[in-house]
């Protein structure tokens, strides 16, 4: 069955922006005591973190590194009040106190789970395939691939997420928050000028192939 691998840009970049600098590079998480720490997270995310609906996102097998720079971007959020860094209501009671040990642990044990993957109806396939892998010259799109991969998987090291797998709703609600400026940790705005170019159609498509890319 064909899959996705959305849009270009999604996230992080190669510079690794905002990510923790400095004695930050040097801490080494540790997957048990992650798993300790991620009793309270599974209430959302599944005990693996594989969650159970879309309202909150797959974080299984997610790149180290990202989960990092996310973790630390909801906690600045919190500390901010939405003035910087990623502001989420849920998570800044869950992320304003969490230490840098603690982020890089959580992350180390949720990066070594396995993560479900998805499905994506064959009607939509062609359509969102082209966009994914080709982008929309016309429009100033970039290919999603281009970031992420054609089979989705990103890139760890340049901290662009993995997307295959992720549940469509979360992805659609994550490329319309972009889109409308509201999520705005993407470094150099490239997740928001790419959104920005993005109607509802190419926004469903992309959501659906990406849930079903592996």
């Amino acid at each position: 069955m064909n899959k996705l691998a959305i849009l270009c840009g999604l996230m992080l970049f190669a510079s690794g922006a905002a990510m923790a600098s400095g004695s930050n590079e040097r801490l080494t998480g540790d997957a048990e005591a992650g798993q300790e720490k991620s009793v309270t997270c599974a209430a959302c995310h599944g005990q693996t973190g594989n969650s159970a609906t879309g309202d909150f996102p797959n974080i299984a097998g997610q790149h180290n590194k990202y989960l990092v720079k996310q973790l630390m971007d909801y906690r600045l959020g919190a500390q901010t009040n939405g003035e910087s860094g990623r502001h989420n209501i849920l998570m800044a009671d869950q992320a304003i106190n969490l230490s840098d040990q603690d982020i890089y642990d959580l992350a180390a044990f949720y990066s070594a789970q396995e993560h479900a993957l998805g499905s994506v109806d064959e009607d939509i396939v062609t359509e969102a395939q082209r966009l994914f892998l080709g982008g929309d010259t016309e429009r100033g799109i970039t290919s999603c691939a281009a970031c992420h991969g054609p089979g989705g998987f990103g890139m760890g090291l340049a901290a662009f997420p993995m997307l295959q797998g992720q549940h469509a709703k979360y992805t659609a609600d994550q490329l319309k928050q972009f889109r409308s400026g509201n999520r705005n940790n993407d470094p150099n705005g490239m997740m928001r000028d790419i959104a920005s170019r993005l109607t509802d159609r190419d926004i469903e498509i992309l959501s659906q192939y990406i849930n079903g890319l592996y």
